[in-house]
């Protein structure tokens, strides 16, 4: 006799019948509950963060418009997008005025003494011009200033002249040095006894040197005044003396044709710019402290060099070989003033 099984027999087939119907209705009636429930919330919650895009943008236009501010250009924002464009849109006028300090500040550079502006036009850009840049120290202009003493040593200084004899020399305070344009400049110094003498600088003398003052050998200040006398007042004024020299050209030690440095000796006049030729035209080089236009990129070096002074004088001086540390003469000079 077979035992009886403990596992539920399977139900009659009418049941299969039922069980379809059934669920598919109650997924019917809780999706059209759920959905009367969101209508009614919509209707009582207008500008919820259910609304579209343009919902959101209509509610800050009215807002904005009934505090008086001026409504926002939500035309231009699709009326299909459902993105915040209104709000991602707002820091825009911010941006644009934010720009404006920027551009005062660019526009400060045209607002700067004339010198600054052709020194910093020279650095970047080539020129051709002919017109005077005095800088600093102006022909025809007499200066009040003081006079002090030091010992010169070998007679070299910052201008990387090198050594030299003569002993007719001075130190230019650094506002008046500008940067070594004072390099090379003949200066007539004149004491309050009447007494005068002409100077060539050679030298910077920076701080406690002011403005006007010049440092001169023992042996040019002891022609003036006792070195006892320890500081004079002075008067000086810019030369253009009369000299049998010419202009030689020297390039710094360490040049080669992918950097160099180029110095101009024996100028009569101040050297107001130096340029080289390139394949775009002549280009202005940076001037140092040391006295020597740089070249950073090689531009230029072993190729003419057009020479400018103060009077707006242009010499040009035919390609030189680049061969560190030597002076090579050109036969030329600037014209006596």
């Amino acid at each position: 006799m077979a035992s009886s099984s403990h596992r539920r027999r399977p139900q009659p087939d009418r049941n299969f019948a039922w069980r379809p119907v059934r669920a598919p209705l109650l997924a019917v009636t809780a999706v059209a509950g759920l959905a009367l429930l969101v209508t009614l919330i919509a209707a009582v919650r207008p500008g919820g963060s259910g609304g579209t895009g343009q919902d959101r943008a209509g509610a800050a236009s009215s807002s904005a418009t009934a505090a008086g501010a001026p409504e926002p250009a939500s035309a231009s924002v699709p009326a299909s997008s459902t993105s915040p464009a209104p709000a991602s849109a707002t820091p825009k006028p911010t941006a644009s005025r934010s720009a404006t300090p920027t551009a005062s500040a660019s526009a400060t550079p045209s607002t700067a003494s004339p010198a600054r502006r052709a020194a910093t036009g020279t650095a970047r850009t080539p020129s051709t011009t002919t017109a005077a840049a005095p800088g600093r120290i102006r022909p025809g202009t007499t200066y009040d200033g003081v006079a002090t003493s030091y010992d010169i040593g070998n007679g070299d200084g910052a201008c990387s002249f090198g050594p030299t004899s003569d002993v007719m020399t001075a130190a230019m305070n650094t506002a008046d040095y500008e940067t070594a344009k004072a390099c090379g400049a003949f200066v007539s110094v004149r004491a309050a006894s009447g007494t005068s003498i002409t100077v060539r600088i050679t030298n910077e003398c920076p701080a406690p040197c002011a403005v006007g003052q010049l440092d001169l050998s023992r042996q040019a200040f002891a022609k003036l005044a006792p070195l006892t006398a320890g500081r004079i007042a002075i008067t000086w004024s810019l030369l253009s003396p009369a000299t049998s020299d010419t202009v030689s050209i020297r390039y710094k030690t360490g040049s080669t044709q992918y950097w160099c440095g180029i110095q101009a000796i024996g100028h009569r006049n101040p050297l107001a710019r130096l340029e080289v030729r390139t394949g775009g035209g002549w280009l202005a080089l940076t001037r140092t402290g040391y006295n020597y236009f740089l070249s950073e990129q090689g531009t230029g070096c072993g190729s003419a060099i057009r020479l400018t002074d103060i009077y707006g004088e242009q010499l040009v001086v035919p390609a030189l070989p680049v061969r560190p540390n030597t002076v090579q003469r050109t036969g030329l000079q600037f014209a006596r003033h």
